[in-house]
């Protein structure tokens, strides 16, 4: 298995190459790392062998090496070091870096890299300093508070990986040029209101107008306020406490 590919640029074009996502294109070359969301080396120890920066996501990564031989990347916890070891078993150690599943998990555990179905792999609190907390125990599923406020239950026999997502600090970074914007793939957004009325339903006007009517349109006029979940989407039963406004 190749862990890292050249990743493609798409520039916000579907199939037929039609933009379907605004303002995106001309990032710098980047290759994709495979990396291990499912943990499913079940038993076997892995030694941290590099802690690694990734151009595709918000936290940094860590490549493992099995004992078997087999390397692969995972995302990198806060506190993991060089030459740790880490495992993914339900009777390893509850220690940064290793994967157990939920039932297992004390309450009041941080972890990251939840799966929402066994198996499937990891979903949610994959982004840097995030991590989702252990609440409760009911019924064959977990109360997890995730980074939102949102309290969800989820199978308590779904894997999960301990501890907190380092790069906490990544929300307080400044680019400091357009040029960085420009490598990272993104092209320049101009406002609604600066625009004529044929390419924007906020354009027009003569001077400083505003948006000239009751609630902000997308630039395809259509209305952009209100909730936009479905209001009997499937998961609505697993979610005990919306996320805070």
């Amino acid at each position: 298995m190749k862990l890292k590919v050249i990743k493609k640029k798409h520039s916000g074009r579907n199939a037929s190459g039609k933009v379907t996502v605004r303002h995106q294109g001309g990032f710098h070359k980047r290759y994709l790392r495979a990396i291990d969301f499912k943990r499913n080396k079940q038993g076997i120890l892995g030694k941290v062998i590099s802690l690694e920066y990734d151009p595709n996501r918000t936290c940094d990564i860590a490549l493992l090496q099995y004992a078997d031989g087999e390397k692969r990347y995972i995302l990198k916890p806060e506190g993991l070091k060089l030459g740790d070891t880490v495992m993914a078993s339900s009777d390893a150690e509850v220690k940064v870096g290793n994967a157990l599943p939920m039932d297992v998990l004390p309450i009041g555990t941080i972890i990251h890299n939840v799966e929402l179905i066994p198996g499937r792999g990891g979903q949610m609190a994959r982004s840097a300093g995030t991590g989702a907390i252990i609440q409760a125990k009911e019924g064959g599923f977990v109360h997890l508070k995730l980074p939102s406020g949102e309290i969800r239950k989820v199978n308590a026999r779904a894997l999960a990986t301990i501890g907190q997502l380092g790069n906490i600090e990544w929300k307080n970074e400044v680019l400091g040029k357009a040029g960085r914007a420009r490598n990272m793939g993104r092209r320049p957004t101009v406002r609604g209101v600066a625009q004529n009325p044929r390419s924007h339903a906020h354009g027009g006007g003569e001077g400083r107008s505003g948006i000239g009517m009751t609630t902000p349109k997308t630039y395809v006029g259509r209305r952009a306020v209100g909730k936009t979940r479905k209001k009997h989407k499937y998961s609505n039963k697993y979610i005990l406490q919306r996320r805070k406004k």
